[in-house]
């Protein structure tokens, strides 16, 4: 007997607070690696893409190809569409010289059409209905977009906007904070709010690394980009040992 794509589990976790947790702190891993690669061992954002690119893309596979939901597995992959969302963001917005500006417009554009492709397709674009390999790709594709669009807003708000590291993630947390009320205090659809704060927690965790990452006279805390990279993905780690996450599940 053949099983219907709504009646395979879902390949994504279930959304609880510690969903939040490993996923601001996996988007601040993503920029304190992507920069050590293309900063710190001076490889540049081209190359850094590159590298990234091929480890996202065999993780996606590997992702696709698994028969159900596995925490380790779907975290690297979310690791891997953030780093590669950090330097392709720095190579179009600094080496392509579209501008902060410039860049998130685009990539919030991206982020829409495939939302909307994705919705048009399949119908529907909430979480616990990933499960077939055409929802994969759709979801990891809009992922990679919605990582990168954060890399940009974070960099847009923190430099250009003028309101530094710290001043951009209390922005930023704010705006989570908005969502979080609409979750609990109003009747919009769960589905666009879980894809508003999964984009949100993006440039949060981004200028969250910079702080940690960039020298003092620049307004950040000049640690050493491969020591603070091993200590979030300790944390990572520690959190799903700690604390299980189960696949999420239809209908709720």
């Amino acid at each position: 007997m053949n099983t219907s794509s709504d009646d395979r589990p879902s390949k994504v976790p279930e959304v609880t607070l510690i969903f939040w947790i490993v996923k601001i702190a996996a988007t601040t891993l993503g920029e304190t690696a992507g920069d050590a690669v293309s900063m710190s061992m001076d490889l540049g954002y081209l190359v850094g893409t590159g590298i990234f690119a091929v480890l996202f893309v065999g993780a996606v596979y590997a992702q696709i190809a698994a028969k159900e939901f596995r925490p380790f597995l779907y975290w690297a992959t979310i690791i891997a569409s953030t780093t590669v969302g950090t330097t392709l963001a720095d190579f179009a917005d600094r080496s392509l010289g579209v501008g902060y500006a410039g860049g998130a417009s685009i990539l919030f554009t991206l982020v829409m059409v495939s939302l909307l492709t994705w919705h048009r397709s399949l119908g529907s674009i909430a979480i616990e209905t990933v499960s077939s390999p055409k929802s994969e790709i759709f979801y990891w594709v809009t992922i990679m977009f919605s990582q990168t669009l954060g890399t940009a807003l974070g960099d847009w708000t923190a430099d250009t906007a003028g309101f530094g590291y710290l001043g951009a993630a209390v922005v930023f947390g704010a705006l989570l904070a908005l969502v979080v009320a609409a979750y609990f205090w109003t009747s919009v659809s769960r589905t666009i709010l879980f894809w508003a704060a999964f984009v949100l927690t993006r440039p949060l965790g981004a200028v969250v690394g910079d702080f940690l990452d960039k020298p003092l006279g620049a307004g950040g805390l000049a640690l050493s980009r491969y020591t603070a990279s091993a200590a979030l993905l300790a944390f990572i780690v520690a959190c799903i040992v700690l604390v299980p996450q189960r696949a999420a599940q239809k209908g709720h």
